[in-house]
């Protein structure tokens, strides 16, 4: 694989921990520097080295990490289940699959605990996912039992065949009934830990929003994606003025464990195998429906 980088004075483990895409750990890129697995122009170089525009970065996928991912007993909440897919109810707190350093606290590991079957499609580190949702995110998501069926469902997502709506509670009240988001997202060039509407290396971004409710100081909205960028929902919201409630990142407020009020409520979908249409809808977790009957009595 070969990166042009496009910034300027950033150390290089640092710059790629956050590439989006990527999804290597900073700890695993200072291993892949030292064995000499990423060059800069050609040449080695050490982890401290700060990148240059346009630097050519090359980097050998073909280095493996060692990885111990255990299986770990938790509860899991299975809305769905064939001898293909599963549909999990993921509660907010919990990380879909391993990486940065937490390998044995995460959906992919309770999954591979219940299961033996899961596909390997994305790798190792990501077994039976097909699609993943914010650590503080709650709600519906699907996983692959095997291999066939996780390909024909990457490609349902990538043709937009599987339907999925979220709720969210966003700050502030809502003048319209409906929009539709259409703005570029890429990485955040201040905090490389967020994501940003920007038009420097971003991806189109289109998010269409329907207004549920309106409180006094916030608005239930329900959305729906046309594509799938990462903290899409969060980014557009927070850029056009109306962020979500509780979240850590985008709202840069003082946020409670619980984390953003972003529920994946519903999801659609043809079952790969058996070409069933499916349909299933997730009640909003406890926080999220308690907050909004305290909003009612204000």
């Amino acid at each position: 694989m070969v990166i042009k980088a496009n910034e300027n004075n950033i150390r290089i483990d640092k710059y790629l921990a956050t590439l989006e895409g990527l999804s290597y750990s900073r700890e695993f890129i200072n291993k892949m520097i030292d064995n000499n697995a990423i060059l800069v122009n050609g040449k080695n170089i050490k982890s401290s080295y700060k990148i240059k525009e346009n630097d050519e970065i090359t980097i050998d996928e073909s280095f493996k990490q060692e990885i111990n991912i255990e299986p770990v007993e938790m509860p899991l909440n299975i809305v769905f289940e064939d001898e293909n897919v599963l549909v999990i109810d993921k509660p907010s707190g919990l990380v879909v699959h391993p990486g940065s350093g937490n390998y044995n606290n995460t959906l992919v590991n309770g999954l591979m605990y219940y299961t033996k079957n899961l596909s390997n499609v994305g790798g190792e580190e990501r077994p039976g996912i097909v699609h993943r949702i914010d650590k503080d995110t709650s709600g519906l998501m699907l996983v692959a039992k095997t291999n066939e069926a996780h390909k024909i469902l990457a490609e349902d997502f990538k043709n937009k065949r599987v339907k999925r709506e979220y709720i969210a509670l966003v700050c502030g009240v809502l003048p319209h009934n409906s929009a539709t988001i259409d703005a570029p997202i890429g990485r955040d060039k201040v905090n490389r830990q967020r994501m940003a509407v920007t038009s420097d290396n971003s991806k189109n971004a289109v998010t269409h929003l329907t207004v549920l409710k309106r409180y006094k100081d916030y608005t239930l909205v329900k959305l729906q994606l046309e594509t799938g960028r990462t903290h899409q929902i969060r980014v557009h919201l927070s850029y056009i003025g109306y962020p979500i409630y509780n979240d850590p990142v985008y709202l840069n407020k003082n946020a409670t464990e619980f984390g953003q009020f972003l529920h994946s409520a519903s999801i659609d979908f043809i079952e790969p195998i058996t070409k069933e249409h499916l349909h299933f809808e997730s009640a909003l977790p406890k926080e999220f429906q308690e907050f909004l009957d305290n909003l009612e009595t204000i």
